[in-house]
């Protein structure tokens, strides 16, 4: 049985800074994944969205 669980690097959509690694499961979630997350950079909570 293959392995669904994939880690994902999220990027801050304001400063493009990769700060969070996660895992996601394929087969639950199709598109990509956008989270809500404070990021040290800007230091205000931003949309971090998944890339490679």
């Amino acid at each position: 049985m293959a392995d669904n669980r994939i880690i994902v690097h999220l990027k801050c959509t304001v400063c493009k800074n990769k700060n969070y690694t996660t895992v996601r499961n394929r087969k639950n979630q199709k598109g990509k994944l956008e989270l809500k997350k404070y990021c040290p950079t800007c230091r205000k909570h931003t949309i971090h969205k998944e890339s490679k």
